[in-house]
């Protein structure tokens, strides 16, 4: 169906330069560029392509949002920005509103109606920023109307967001963003930025590979999120486990919890709201409009502990969420520094906290074992998973271990529960070798595999049925690992997995088999040094003063009595702006902009100017009420 169209004469396009520096003030609020951010804009603003590797919190959006400001402003036209995440592109549509931004979305809660309203304003030149689904952008009908953009000399810049789904060794991948190659190839005139929070070595080339940026400049940013304490701690009563971490370090905070399963995930919500936790179920099984409920609770109220699976969480910008708990291992190290990063997003302290056994690593095996890939792609998942399980067993630095997967290096952080609690450390090369000898033994005697506990009930000499029906009690290592307990073999094994001297066959109902790397083991030339088996950290205390239920932000702290009064008041002003606009309060003002407006205790506007995350536009918005509300203190 054609659009009528009554385009508006828009300027030609002027050299005039823009300061980036200018819009950062004048619309955003923010004194100065962080890290690499200013490099990033002023390249694009340029016309440079562009590939950004940046940690969650560290700024992604500006760095395309200015240059698509700078350009605007500069008389190219519209910039699209390719998103798969429809909070994403509801959160920063409000907050690019809230300052004073032409912005728009295209996605599926729009109807027809909505949509051609969109596509018009889109067409005149009206909107700066349009977000966009890679599925939309790849119709013919989207084309066609870029193709009328370009021709005018409006096609001002293409931001492809979370990048990494264009490669299959992504941990997100998505086969719609192969066909964004489009972009370059129709308009090869038109800067594109591509950016991602994360993506190792091999993921990064398939990103420039896909997406024809080997031309591009490429910027990467430190991985590291040094405000994150990082906890991984062995599964035995996981639900217990985590009812016990957040009632002892994040009563009252907001939260998310990581399950695999969508049962899981309605059974940890039940425990945690019977605990007296406001939790909170999401995933794909629930009706649209109990998970678009669930997810606006989440944004607009405070304290709310989401248990979901990996369905929920990208394009979610929260702020305050305190910490990020997995309850099941994720696949890969990606996937986890992905939503680990939801955690903290403010720059205030937070925890990443797992759980995790024996059965994860089965599973996990298993999953890739079964999956209708190719070899190869099954071996480089294998790799992934392997450094997830190095991760996971490491006795060192889990930060170092963490920022050494993407190639950066750093030094111990004094922050992860290594560092904090350093693990006992025990020669396991006897219990590994009498482990692997038994696998070995036991297959030779019976032509066939078996599985991790029957293995460990013919080490530590228990004669059950299954041993007897085999005849597994008179195989030479029956009883010989006596003085090992099960939950110390079972650390061997997973350690043994890990480093790849054992293999599980998910084909054979998850049996053990030995591999090429059990030989040097097997013959003492490899020392296997492991952590002690530990399902419970030893009681600490917190790594800050745990404040009360409903008592302020980490950004408030160090305020005095007045400043703690003042700063309430602001943010129940705020959530009444949020609740009238329908948007996240962090939209309206982060924490870190009220404690600022709090401190200065400001009688005129020009007290609130220079205030980090006041732009013009909420200057003039809410200035008045801002005063309005401190000149009661």
């Amino acid at each position: 169906m054609a659009i009528p169209l009554s385009f508006q004469a828009s300027p030609a396009p002027t050299s005039q330069a823009i300061a980036p520096e200018q819009i950062l003030h004048e619309v955003f609020g923010y004194p100065q560029f962080r890290g690499p951010q200013q490099a990033i804009v002023e390249h694009v603003v340029a016309g440079g392509d562009a590939l950004v590797l940046m940690p969650t919190g560290g700024g992604k959006s500006l760095c395309y949002q200015i240059p698509a400001i700078a350009r605007q402003r500069a008389g190219h036209g519209v910039s699209i920005v390719v998103s798969p995440l429809i909070a994403l592109m509801h959160d920063q549509v409000g907050a690019l509103h809230e300052a004073g931004v032409d912005a728009a979305f295209l996605n599926s809660t729009l109807d027809w109606d909505e949509t051609q309203d969109v596509e018009r304003r889109m067409l005149r030149g009206e909107i700066t920023l349009l977000y966009a689904a890679p599925e939309r952008v790849n119709t013919p009908r989207f084309l066609s109307q870029l193709d009328s953009l370009r021709e005018r000399g409006k096609l001002a810049l293409f931001a492809i967001d979370e990048a990494h789904c264009v490669s299959q060794w992504g941990h997100d991948f998505r086969p719609e963003y192969r066909a964004l190659t489009v972009l370059h190839e129709r308009y090869p005139g038109v800067p594109r930025i591509a950016l991602t929070a994360t993506a190792d070595a091999l993921t990064r080339a398939d990103i420039v590979e896909r997406l024809q940026l080997e031309e591009a400049r490429q910027f990467v940013s430190s991985f590291d999120r040094p405000n994150i304490r990082y906890t991984i701690v062995e599964k035995k009563e996981a639900t217990t486990q985590l009812l016990r971490f957040i009632e002892r370090e994040h009563e009252g905070d907001a939260g998310v919890v990581y399950c695999q399963s969508r049962k899981r995930v309605e059974d940890v919500a039940q425990t945690l709201s019977d605990a007296g936790i406001n939790a909170l179920p999401y995933h794909a099984g629930l009706d649209a409009a109990v998970r678009q409920k669930h997810q606006d609770r989440f944004l607009r109220d405070e304290g709310i502990v989401m248990v979901a699976t990996i369905a929920f969480g990208m394009g979610i910008d929260k702020p305050d969420v305190r910490f990020v708990a997995h309850l099941d291992m994720p696949k890969n190290i990606e996937g986890y520094y992905q939503e680990t990063g939801r955690a903290g997003r403010d720059g205030a302290a937070a925890d990443a906290w797992m759980t995790y056994g024996l059965q994860d690593v089965v599973n996990q095996r298993r999953m890739i074992d079964e999956s209708p890939a190719g070899e190869d792609f099954k071996q480089v998942m294998r790799g992934k998973l392997d450094a997830l399980l190095s991760l996971a067993e490491a006795s060192d630095c889990r930060r170092v271990r963490l920022l050494g997967y993407f190639g950066e290096k750093s030094v111990p952080c004094g922050n992860c529960d290594n560092c904090i609690t350093p693990p006992q450390v025990w020669d396991g090369t006897d219990a590994a070798r009498k482990l692997l000898s038994t696998i070995y033994r036991v297959q030779q005697q019976s032509g066939i595999s078996f599985g991790a506990g029957h293995v460990m009930d013919i080490l530590r000499g228990k004669a059950t049925e299954k041993v007897k029906q085999f005849g597994h009690e008179r195989v030479s290592t029956f009883g010989i690992g006596t003085e090992f307990s099960e939950a110390q073999l079972r650390g061997v094994l997973r350690q043994l997995i890990a480093t790849g001297a054992l293999a599980v066959d998910a084909q054979a109902f998850n049996t053990l088999q030995l591999t090429d790397g059990s030989r040097a083991v097997l013959k003492g030339e490899t020392q296997v040094m492991l952590r002690e088996s530990i399902s419970s950290p030893a009681e600490r205390k917190p790594r800050r003063e745990k404040a009360a239920r409903g008592a302020p932000s980490p950004a408030a702290a160090a305020l005095d009595g007045t400043g703690q009064a003042r700063f309430a008041a602001l943010k129940a002003w705020r959530a009444e702006v949020a609740k009238e606009h329908n948007l996240p309060a962090y939209v309206i003002f982060h924490d870190a902009t009220l404690a600022s407006i709090a401190e200065r205790a400001p009688a005129t506007l020009e007290d609130l100017q220079g205030i980090s995350g006041i732009g013009s536009k909420k200057l003039e918005a809410y200035g008045s009420d801002v005063l309005r509300v401190c000149s009661a203190f």
